[in-house]
């Protein structure tokens, strides 16, 4: 058994430098085998289970990202106790070891959701201090007027807090719907399905067509891929992520 300094293993996974590995160690958010660890431990990263702000370690070479396209009706979760399906039970059984998904989708709502053994990357696209944008297209109900797009841009009140400003674009409409092209930086629950029934224009249906500069371009429902390393690169580089302080 070899074992080595928590702040070499952390720069070596990836996460950021040894120096930072320290900052992070003694501010108390590594954890190893349930235990907080200290400047100056050492771990053996094959068989200790190190954990920092809540994600667990895992070594570079395992990192896995895997863009999925959500069919509605699938759950946004690892495991659902009533038995429904979820994200992972549309990968191969191969894959799913410490996989999570990065944020949600609601129940009715499908599109792009990725799926990552990366603390790292789940808390960069989850965290609102990094501004990354989704973006969704977005069935509703009626022919909204102009005033209505704008206060949705400006930004709505949800339970007492405005939303941040929003890219909201009329595409077409027909007949009694309206197709929105919407682009978020914040991701509150089911934040679009809330402000369209607030302005009166409650959500047919809702999709999310990218995550950042990753698009879902022609996966089909059901189907997923997993991103190269120079998609998770871009991915990385086209939010404002930094490494934690």
């Amino acid at each position: 058994m070899t074992k080595y300094r928590l702040q070499k293993i952390i720069a070596e996974a990836g996460i950021c430098s040894r120096r930072k590995a320290e900052t992070l160690l003694n501010q108390n958010r590594v954890i190893i085998n349930g235990k907080t660890a200290r400047l100056g431990d050492k771990a053996d990263p094959e068989l200790d289970k190190i954990v920092i702000d809540s994600f667990p370690l895992v070594n570079k070479s395992e990192h896995k990202v895997i863009l999925l396209n959500k069919p509605i009706g699938v759950i946004s979760t690892c495991h659902d106790p009533q038995g429904r399906n979820t994200v992972l039970g549309l990968l191969p059984t191969k894959l799913r070891k410490g996989l999570h998904p990065v944020g949600r989708l609601d129940l009715n709502s499908r599109g792009a959701i990725l799926l990552t053994n990366q603390g790292k990357l789940t808390l960069h696209l989850t965290h609102p201090r990094y501004l990354h944008t989704k973006t969704y297209h977005v069935w509703i109900e009626g022919i909204p007027v102009e005033n209505a797009l704008k206060e949705w841009r400006d930004g709505v009140n949800l339970n007492g807090q405005t939303t941040m400003k929003t890219s909201v674009q009329l595409l077409k409409s027909e007949k009694n719907k309206s197709l929105l092209k919407v682009i978020l930086q914040e991701g509150r629950n089911r934040q679009i399905r809330r402000v369209a029934e607030l302005l009166g224009h409650p959500v047919i249906d809702l999709k999310r067509t990218a995550i950042g500069c990753l698009e879902l371009k022609n996966l089909k429902e059901g189907q997923w891929r997993e991103l190269s390393i120079e998609e998770c690169g871009l991915l990385i580089k086209s939010s404002k992520y930094k490494c934690p302080e």
